[in-house]
């Protein structure tokens, strides 16, 4: 024979505002959607939240980068490493002044 089970509802819950006091306003939540409530962002609103979308990115310089593969040799690479590092600059910056110093020995720099 199957056991039954009763199901029982849970007790009311009893208000603990004491006697005499106020419940706070609560009607602004008793719709559905809130955000319907809202109208479109004015100009100002809209530009700054396009801005904080954006990524961050790099700070433009110059035309902009423009990334490439170059094959270095392995001591040579260490080295370079090694002395941006001690430069306190990217790898990369380290080549770009590199490039600018032999561009502008060779008299072809702007």
């Amino acid at each position: 024979m199957a056991k039954t089970t009763s199901l029982k509802r849970p007790a009311a819950r009893r208000s603990t505002t004491p006697s005499g006091a106020h419940a706070p306003d609560t009607s602004e939540f008793n719709h559905e959607f809130v955000a319907d409530s809202f109208g479109p962002p004015s100009p100002r609103s809209r530009a700054k939240w396009e801005r904080a979308k954006r990524k961050p990115g790099r700070p433009r310089e110059g035309k902009g980068a423009q990334v490439i593969s170059v094959s270095i040799e392995k001591g040579l690479l260490e080295q370079s490493d090694g002395l941006a590092r001690k430069m306190g600059i990217s790898r990369a910056r380290l080549v770009a002044r590199g490039l600018r110093a032999v561009l502008a020995a060779e008299g072809l720099s702007n």
